[in-house]
């Protein structure tokens, strides 16, 4: 057996061996709860350089927060910033799609594409789908092999391509939506770990998933018109592979079109009324008091309102369009059916607001967090490369763990304080890790959707096994990753807004320590950033 086999190997069992996220959060409250103990025992502590306050490790088994834990569960779980976040975005996008209108939309994209564009509008439009969620991997990628095969390409380069989009391309997109919602969600009470006060909004990403569509379509046009289809060879239809269902193939019916329509007018509508509001004197959206950067923080934090009522409002006129609504208990039962969907997740948030409570009471993320940074200054490695490490960590974690959510609700309180007393906003530092979480899920077979995506190729060519699919997809992986590291690296040096007024650097707000100045051969950039005090020698044991 070579070395690769071993490896993927080894992998696979490892990852057999996990338990269940829920049961990953348990584990770490037990590990929590008894480092709170020690860290409290031994006295470690540190002083925040930004506000001058002495941080004490606290024993989560005292009576102060068991009073927390046991009395406040409810309040814990209530005050989970993605849960809220989350939910209500879904409100509106279970009536959009289960009305049928992400679907169609898709569907119509795909079906219109002219052959020498083919890829890159697949590849587009699997980076758009993630607004439908967990749906994207049943809409887009079986049907981007249909629409290659009815082109006269090889199915299989479709599904690839559709997959890499989909999975690979998870950091992507044109517009913000509930992705964006739930892991900038988690990202703010990681933040409020250093600066209560900080504030992160839906918008905190939209110019770098941008970016991700730029870079990564090019990357997968090329891959699947040169690499991936020429080693596939010609495609021979097997006597014994499925025929794909004939609804795929069809073009839109009237119904579906008119339902296209009218949902087109009902986002225009949204559109302009968010505009009318936010234009009119002493518009909510705006405040006039604020800094010139940070005045139209109210516009952008509104959008989760935004989305959650233009999808459901665009759904509800698709369906009326389309008739696939019926009534106004139709709506009803949609939203209910997509909250019902929830149910994992909202296991999962329930131990997760738990575990970043827990570690917010026990003081040690802001201890670990100032004791990391000063090790780090104290190296004095460039912004790009600290960084490229948070890529290479959360690469790693995906080949294990598929949920982006649960991974960030663990690595959040440490990465996001450690980062901004180093200078790097929240949003930085949750963009690198958002790029390492895309680019590995596509080539492991521990990916929750890698048997589905299996299965849709075996329609085509039932021989098409595991290994095959896995090689298939290698070269995306490699590709996405190499992108990716060069991206996080070139935003932070050239220092390019991550959203509308969200920078690459953290600038705490009156510091209490005077600042010192800063150590030659810091943070790198085109200009220096804002340098943290300098942090006195902790009394916890070095770690």
């Amino acid at each position: 057996m070579n070395p690769a086999a071993r490896l993927l190997n080894t992998v696979e069992r490892i990852g057999n061996r996990l338990p269940d996220p829920v049961f990953l959060f348990l584990w770490l409250v037990g590990g929590l709860i008894l480092l709170s103990m020690i860290g409290a025992a031994l006295g470690w502590s540190a002083v925040n350089p930004v506000t001058g306050d002495r941080l004490a490790a606290q024993s989560l088994l005292s009576p102060e927060n068991l009073e927390r834990l046991i009395i406040g569960m409810p309040r814990t779980l209530a005050d989970f910033p993605p849960l809220g976040i989350v939910v209500t975005i879904i409100y509106g996008a279970s009536v959009a799609e289960r009305a049928g209108l992400f679907a169609t939309a898709i569907r119509g994209a795909l079906l219109n594409a002219p052959r020498a564009i083919l890829t890159p509008i697949v590849v587009v439009t699997g980076m758009v789908s993630h607004h439908a969620s967990d749906a994207s991997y049943v809409v887009v990628i079986p049907l981007a092999a249909v629409i290659f095969a009815a082109a006269g390409r090889h199915p299989l380069a479709g599904l690839a391509a559709g997959f890499a989009a989909v999975s690979g391309g998870y950091a992507g997109n044109l517009f913000p939506g509930a992705s964006d919602a739930l892991i900038l969600g988690i990202t703010e009470p990681a933040a409020h770990l250093i600066d209560p006060s900080y504030s992160v909004n839906i918008a905190g990403n939209w110019f770098f998933i941008i970016g991700v569509v730029l870079v990564f379509t090019p990357i997968v046009w090329f891959l699947t018109d040169r690499v991936i289809e020429p080693r596939l060879g010609p495609w021979a239809p097997s006597a014994d592979a499925a025929a794909p269902a004939a609804s795929e193939k069809q073009p839109l019916t009237a119904d579906e079109k008119r339902g296209l329509a009218w949902a087109g007018l009902a986002l225009m509508g949204m559109i302009a009324l968010w505009a009318l509001i936010t234009l009119l004197p002493g518009s909510p959206f705006v405040d006039p008091a604020a800094e010139p950067e940070q005045r139209f923080n109210p516009l952008y934090r509104s959008l989760v309102a935004f989305f959650a009522v233009t999808f459901f409002l665009t759904g509800a006129a698709y369906g009326a369009g389309s008739r696939s609504i019926q009534s106004h208990r139709d709506l009803v039962r949609m939203m209910r059916d997509g909250i019902a969907q929830l149910a994992p997740y909202i296991v999962l948030a329930f131990f997760a607001a738990h575990f970043v409570a827990m570690f917010n009471w026990s003081g040690l993320g802001p201890i670990l967090a100032v004791n990391a940074a000063a090790e780090l200054k104290s190296l004095a490695l460039p912004a790009p490369l600290l960084l490229i490490c948070v890529v290479f960590v959360s690469c790693f974690f995906d080949l294990f763990i598929g949920s982006a959510s649960a991974k960030w609700s663990a690595l959040a309180p440490i990465v996001v304080p450690m980062f901004m007393l180093l200078g790097i906003s929240p949003e930085m530092t949750t963009a690198a890790y958002r790029m390492g979480d895309s680019v590995t899920n596509i080539a492991t077979p521990l990916m929750s959707y890698f048997p589905l995506i299996l299965t849709f190729a075996q329609r085509w060519d039932p021989r098409f096994g595991l290994g095959s699919l896995m090689a298939t997809m290698l070269p995306y992986a490699g590709a996405f990753l190499v992108a990716g590291l060069i991206m996080v690296a070139a935003w932070v040096t050239l220092d390019l807004p991550l959203g509308p007024g969200v920078g690459v650097y953290y600038e705490p707000p009156a510091p209490a320590v005077a600042a010192q100045e800063p150590a030659a051969g810091g943070l790198a950039g085109p200009h220096t950033p804002p340098q943290p005090a300098a942090v006195p020698s902790p009394t916890a044991p070095s770690r």
